[in-house]
C-alpha cells in the first residue's frame, strides 16, 4: 500500500444522494490531505443482515450505477462487496476494490473469483478466525493472481452480541499483508437488536487511535449524515459531520508518531 488508506462511506446505498453527500466530504478531505489515499465504500446489497425482514440495498444494477456516477463526479476511488463469486467480473468493470465480507473470508470460490478480476482486493478477518490464519487467505488471493489486497481488522467475537479487538492481530497480519483497521464494525454489536445489530460508536475513535498507535496501513470507517435513521448499522456509523474532524485527529496522531519513531 503506497499511501495510507482511509476507507469511508455509508454502510449500505440508500440512494445517490447520501452517497453523493458523502463522497462529497470525502472529495475535500482528499483536497485538503493529498498524502492520504481517500475511497469511498458502500454496499449495494447486504446479504448477511441479521433479518429477512432487514433492508439490504437496491440491487447490484442501482448500487453499481450509483458508484459509477461516485467515482466520475468525484473523481474517488470506489469500494463494495461481493458475496457470491459470478458478481466478481461485472462489480469489477466499475470499482477498483472489491471487498470480501468477513463471514465469506473463506469462501475459496469468492475470494479467487476476486483475485482474477485483477483488481485490488480487501478481505475482512472473520470474527471466528485467528489473525495468523489470514497467511492461508493471502495464499489463496496469490494463487488467484491478485496483485494488490489488503486484510481487514474488524473484531473478533466475544462471548454473545459482542465483538473485542486483540491488537496482536495487527502486527501478526502485517507479515502477510497490509493491514486496514476497521474502526465502526469492531465496535458492532452483532444482533444485539434482535433483528439487527447494535453498536457502541462512542468507542470508534478510542479504538481507531490504538490501531494508529499500533501500526496499520489504513482505517476503514462507515459513515452517513443521520446514522439515527441509517437502514443498516446505523449505531456503529459516525456523523458523517463528525467524520472530518475525527480522521484529522488520527491523521494528526499518525504522523507524530512517525516523526517521532516511538
Amino acid at each position: 500500500m503506497e499511501k495510507f488508506t482511509v476507507i469511508a462511506g455509508p454502510c449500505v446505498i440508500e440512494s445517490k444522494e447520501i452517497c453523493f453527500e458523502a463522497a462529497e466530504v470525502l472529495r475535500k478531505l482528499q483536497d485538503e490531505l493529498p498524502d492520504i489515499r481517500f475511497v469511498f465504500k458502500s454496499s449495494f446489497d447486504k446479504a448477511n443482515r441479521s433479518s429477512h425482514e432487514s433492508f439490504r440495498g437496491r440491487g447490484m444494477d442501482y448500487g453499481l450505477k450509483v458508484l459509477e456516477e461516485v467515482k466520475k463526479e468525484f473523481n474517488l476511488p470506489v469500494l463494495t462487496d461481493i458475496h457470491e463469486s459470478y458478481q466478481a467480473k461485472p462489480v469489477a468493470e466499475v470499482v477498483d476494490i472489491l471487498q470480501i465480507p468477513a463471514f465469506l473470508c473463506r469462501q475459496t470460490d469468492l475470494i479467487l473469483a476476486a483475485a482474477k478480476t485483477g483488481k485490488e482486493v480487501n478481505v475482512k478477518k472473520g470474527q471466528f478466525l485467528a489473525p495468523w490464519d489470514t497467511k492461508n487467505i493471502v495464499e489463496k488471493l496469490k494463487f488467484g493472481g491478485a496483485k494488490k489486497f489488503y486484510l481487514t481488522e474488524r473484531g473478533v467475537s466475544f462471548g454473545y452480541n459482542n465483538l473485542v479487538v486483540d491488537y496482536r492481530s495487527l502486527p501478526i497480519m502485517r507479515q502477510f499483508a497490509p493491514v486496514i483497521f476497521d474502526a465502526t464494525h469492531s465496535v458492532q454489536l452483532p444482533g444485539g437488536q434482535g433483528k439487527a445489530s447494535g453498536g457502541q460508536r462512542e468507542f470508534v475513535y478510542p479504538l481507531a487511535k490504538a490501531a494508529v498507535s499500533v501500526g496499520v496501513d489504513g482505517l476503514f470507517f462507515e459513515t452517513h449524515p443521520d446514522p439515527e435513521k441509517a437502514l443498516s448499522d446505523g449505531p456503529n456509523q459516525i456523523p458523517l459531520k463528525e467524520f472530518p474532524i475525527l480522521i484529522k485527529k488520527l491523521i494528526r496522531l499518525r504522523n507524530f508518531i512517525n516523526e517521532s519513531d516511538i
